[in-house]
């Protein structure tokens, strides 16, 4: 029992230290990209655009294929249950509504968290075990301004991009599915689409994208730097990287919805 309770409390303190190290770096990339211009030491350019064609031109096939296919599938779920109550056409503002306030934005989550989270933990952590960290600080390169912060704008600008794709691609898909099941025109469709929605529902998936770019990117990057241990820890901090990623994302997710249905 001591054991028990000694092995949980490490592993409590453990969390904690590392919540607060995220912590730590969200501030300080914010403060480089607000003041490093002030400062002559600007976030680079070519550092975040590169990061962005990591991110989100690179994940735009793979992005656009889901989205569509699971947009297919809800389709295809509602218009079968829905059929038993003779309410076949109220599929429409259900794939609306669902897809805009919380798949497409989850989608994109998951799969970048899979894509560019695992890659920037492996990135950073075999940085860290071949000394290149320490090397940019006896450089006089401070390293959240050199890593940290082109990743984190990048996944603020790509993120929700990617939703709006995830967004059209997945209401394309529901679109198809019903007019081949119920028999009206895909213009007829869209124009039910537009009807139903507000900007107050886009908007809603679009701060979700946000705060998960924000999780991706401070879980990726704080395993990245916490990594020990040769290889096998690289390849242990990218896995807990990736399952850590869903985690926030899906709990996240599930406090928005709480919140914001209330």
């Amino acid at each position: 029992m001591y054991a028990l309770t000694e092995n949980l409390g490490r592993r409590v303190a453990r969390g904690i230290d590392e919540f607060g190290y995220a912590a730590l770096l969200l501030v300080e990339s914010l403060y480089w990209l607000v003041a490093g211009a002030l400062r002559g030491q600007p976030v680079r350019l070519r550092a975040v655009v590169t990061e962005m064609m990591r991110i989100g031109v690179a994940a735009i096939p793979i992005v656009a294929i889901l989205a569509f296919a699971n947009g297919v599938m809800m389709a295809l779920q509602g218009v079968y249950t829905l059929k038993d109550f003779g309410a076949e056409s109220q599929v429409i503002p259900g794939l609306a509504l669902s897809i805009t306030r919380e798949f497409g934005a989850l989608i994109v989550g998951i799969v970048v968290a899979g894509r560019s989270g695992s890659a920037i933990a492996a990135r950073i952590g075999s940085m860290q075990m071949s000394q290149e960290i320490d090397a940019l600080r006896v450089l006089g390169v401070n390293p959240v301004r050199y890593l940290v912060a082109p990743i984190l704008l990048a996944m603020l600008l790509m993120v929700p991009a990617l939703t709006i794709l995830a967004n059209l691609m997945a209401l394309t898909g529901g679109g198809l599915l019903c007019v081949l099941k119920l028999h009206f025109s895909l213009a007829t469709y869209w124009e039910s689409v537009i009807a139903y929605l507000e900007v107050s529902d886009v908007m809603q998936g679009l701060v979700k994208s946000l705060v998960f770019a924000v999780l991706i990117a401070l879980v990726g990057c704080t395993n990245g730097f916490m990594a020990r241990g040769g290889a096998d820890g690289i390849g242990h901090s990218t896995t807990r990287s990736v399952v850590l990623c869903i985690a926030a994302i899906v709990i996240a997710d599930m406090l928005f919805t709480l919140f914001l249905s209330r």
